[in-house]
Order: C-alpha cells, then sequence, then structure tokens
C-alpha cells in the first residue's frame, strides 16, 4: 500500500468470514483496488482459521488481533477495543464485514462511531429468532451499513421493512457459492475417507450452536439421537471446539459406528460433504453448500434465516425427535431429482459484490 492511498478493509474472524471473502478479494484487486485484511482471530484453531487462508489463497491478514473465545460482551468488547485501534491507524474508505459472528458486529459498530461506511456482505438474513446471538449481529450489523450486499431475493424485503432505504440494498448473490464452485475440482471425497478409515456410505455432521451443544442434558439428548442415525449408517462428525466436551461427556464417540475427528480444512470437509448420504447440521452455511452439491440437509433448529435452501434445495429443518426418521427418508430418497439452484448462485457473486463497491466509491467521491 502506498503512502495515504485510501484502502478497503475486511474483517474477517470465523471460518464462513472466509470463504466468503476469498472472491470478494480477488475480485477487487482485479480491479485494482487498495486492500487489507485484518483477521480478529475469533477462530483461532489452525483447522478452524490458517489452513483457510492457505486453500483459499487468501492474503496473509496485515495484521491477527488475536481475539480468542470468551463469552459474548468479553470478545465482542475486546474486538472492538482492537479494531478501533486499526481503524484510526488505517483511517479505511470502506470497513466491509462479513456474515453475523461477533467480529462483524463489533467492526459495524466501532465503523459507525468513527463515521467509516461499513459494506456488510449476506445482508438481510433473517431466522426472526432473537434468541440466536447470530440474529442480532446481522439485524445491527445492516442498520449501521451504508451497502447492504445481499445473497438471496427475499432479504431484500427483510430490509425495506425495518426501514433501510432500497438504494442500500444491491442483490448480488452468494460469495460463499463463488468459493465453492471454484473449488469443486479439488473436492476428493476419496481421498478424505482414505485418510480418515472412513466407509463408502455415511452420513456427515456438524453441531455447535449453544441451543444445542452447551446445555449438558440437551447434548446428551443429542447424543441419543445421533446414536440412532449411526445404527442406520456411519456417522463423521469433525467436532467444532464449541460443544466438543459436551458431546464426548455425553458418549459420542461410544458407539462403533460414531467416527469423530477434528475440524478439517475447507478443501477435505466440502469433500466428506460431497460424498455424504446426507448431512446433519445446525451450520448456516452447510445450508447453502449442501443445496449446491445437493446433498439432503437436516437442518437441527425451528428456524432458519436461508429459507432459499428449502426452496430451492435439499434442506429441511428438523426436531431432535424427528432427527432419525427424517433421515432415514433422506437415505431412501433418490438424490438425482430435479436440481433448483437459488438466483444469481452462479459463481459470479464476488465480481458483483466488486462492481457495487467500486460504483459506490466513485459516487461518493463526486
Amino acid at each position: 500500500m502506498a503512502g495515504n492511498e485510501m484502502i478497503i478493509l475486511h474483517v474477517l474472524g470465523a471460518r464462513p468470514n472466509f470463504v466468503k471473502a476469498a472472491p470478494v478479494i480477488d475480485a477487487l484487486a482485479a480491479r485494482g483496488a487498495a486492500q487489507a485484511v485484518v483477521h480478529t482471530g475469533q477462530h483461532y484453531d489452525e483447522k478452524m482459521s490458517e489452513i483457510f487462508f492457505r486453500e483459499l489463497g487468501l492474503p496473509e491478514p496485515d495484521v491477527n488481533l488475536g481475539v480468542g473465545s470468551g463469552s459474548h460482551a468479553a470478545q465482542t468488547a475486546a474486538l472492538m477495543t482492537g479494531l478501533e485501534a486499526e481503524f484510526l491507524r488505517r483511517a479505511p474508505e470502506l470497513v466491509v464485514v462479513y456474515g453475523d459472528v461477533n467480529s462483524t458486529i463489533a467492526a459495524a459498530l466501532v465503523a459507525a462511531k468513527l463515521h467509516l461506511p461499513v459494506a456488510h456482505v449476506e445482508a438481510g438474513l433473517r431466522s426472526f429468532d432473537m434468541t440466536m446471538p447470530e440474529e442480532v449481529n446481522r439485524r445491527l450489523t445492516d442498520q449501521l451499513s451504508a451497502l447492504c450486499l445481499v445473497t438471496s431475493p427475499e432479504a431484500i424485503g427483510h430490509l425495506a421493512a425495518e426501514g433501510i432505504d432500497p438504494a442500500r440494498a444491491h442483490l448480488v448473490g452468494n460469495p460463499m457459492i463463488d468459493t465453492l464452485l471454484t473449488n469443486l475440482g479439488h473436492f476428493d471425497t476419496a481421498a478424505v475417507r482414505a485418510a480418515h478409515h472412513l466407509p463408502e456410505r455415511y452420513v456427515l455432521a456438524t453441531l455447535h450452536r449453544p441451543a444445542n451443544v452447551d446445555d449438558p442434558a440437551t447434548a446428551a439428548a443429542l447424543v441419543t439421537h445421533l446414536h440412532g442415525i449411526a445404527d442406520l449408517a456411519d456417522l463423521v462428525i469433525p467436532l467444532h471446539p464449541r460443544g466438543r466436551a459436551n458431546l464426548l461427556a455425553a458418549g459420542l464417540d461410544t458407539h462403533q459406528g460414531v467416527h469423530v475427528l477434528d475440524p478439517l480444512g475447507y478443501i477435505d470437509f466440502l469433500a466428506a460433504v460431497r460424498g455424504a448420504a446426507a448431512v446433519v447440521t445446525d451450520s448456516g452455511g452447510l445450508q447453502e453448500e449442501t443445496t449446491i452439491l445437493a446433498v439432503p440437509c437436516l437442518t437441527v433448529r425451528p428456524n432458519t434465516e436461508r429459507p432459499i435452501t428449502i426452496t430451492h434445495g435439499t434442506n429441511r429443518l428438523v426436531t431432535l425427535d424427528d432427527l432419525v426418521p427424517e433421515t432415514r427418508k433422506a437415505l431412501e430418497t433418490d438424490r438425482h431429482g430435479t436440481k433448483r439452484t437459488p438466483p444469481l448462485w452462479d459463481g459470479h457473486a464476488g465480481e458483483r459484490i466488486a462492481e457495487v463497491i467500486q460504483t459506490w466509491r466513485r459516487e461518493s467521491t463526486r
């Protein structure tokens, strides 16, 4: 970065952010934009963080704040303190945030206080469940954003209903899908199965939401149902650091059909997803990725901020009690039906986002 050149500053904190940011950073670089990357260190496990930068070809972060874990209040306060210092030092022209993690709302709050404009990638998604910290984060971030970059059409309506000027909202498509399509040829399911001694047919699970894993009794009930799935087909579960202790304490790994793995890098994880007979999750992004990979997805949540994965994809919401019968049904379903792809999930969202940002830059300097 030369002299006092104005920069676009990307704030990344957790693995879904990295996947969404890669095509945006590439597209802006192709247009000659000066950029910097702040990694907050919200996800600090090597498999949850650094390996993603390598695999996705992201530039090395200009700084890693190393915030780590903590309560929502403690983590968000540490994020805001670290980000304020970076924003004051760099004076960015635009702060770009992604998704709905604590790093996202922390960056938006600090930028707003410093009168720095914010662009929110994945704006307008709503679960309408204010008990979810992610819902709080995404709603507030949108209110503070000059550019709301939207991944699916219904989000435009949500923003309008909340009084956000429609001129701030831009339907651009889903940059997470850009990354998936770019790397599709690298998803080698056979290699992942061999490396981890997995069977040919398996269900893959990822579970980390507080409502599912934080309470020991709920985690124990979840484990009972996961064992029920393992009675139908082997269950492969890369364990997120959150909830790991409670799930293992409840005996997750005591069933011979359960394969507990450490977190996987992006390429290996999506290779495992691609080869799964079905996926059980409480993740947001995985609902989108299974939609494109045409893998049946059972989301263990009462709601989703991504309903388009139900109307245009393979996703279904399930309760704990429904989990085993719905998994049985998914295992018996022909995966080769008609595939519907949500609008603009075509691998070019990063380019559209870069164009919106560049247009905003030109207009804001008039």
